[in-house]
């Protein structure tokens, strides 16, 4: 018998406010974004088997078998989501973690390619007073 003694302690997973295991964060904050279609693969088997603290140990070939992966494909799948850090991985047991926390990135604007002529600000004013139509 395997003893399951969680890797990340401070990370164990608890049951969010909406209905499920899987946390709607996944999509809200683009965490799926990020992973390759064999790591969400990978991440909803882990998160569908694992215990209430997110362990669980299945063996890498029945998982491979599982999800019609090779193994190679299942460890570029396991490192997708390590390096996500949406998993630890002590053989033989994976835990699912709790989701990390976004950085809030600055909003950016893209840049116009083709800037406009510079126009004075007593004509941008005119503009505005006009209704805004360009009148060229």
């Amino acid at each position: 018998m395997v003893n399951k003694i969680p890797i990340c302690p401070e990370r164990i997973r608890v049951v969010p406010r909406q209905f499920s295991w899987v946390d709607q964060r996944l999509v809200r904050e683009r965490h799926l974004k990020r992973l390759s279609h064999g790591a969400a693969t990978l991440y909803l088997f882990l998160v569908t088997v694992a215990d209430q603290q997110g362990l669980s140990y299945y063996a890498d070939h029945n998982i491979a078998l599982m999800l019609g992966m090779d193994e190679a494909g299942l460890e570029r799948a396991r490192h997708g989501l390590l390096q996500a850090e949406l998993i630890a991985h002590r053989e033989p047991l994976y835990q699912v973690l709790e989701l990390p926390a976004v950085e809030s990135r600055p909003v950016t604007r893209p840049v116009s390619s083709q800037p406009g002529p510079a126009i004075s600000m007593a004509q941008i004013l005119k503009r505005i007073a006009e209704g805004g139509h360009d009148r060229s």
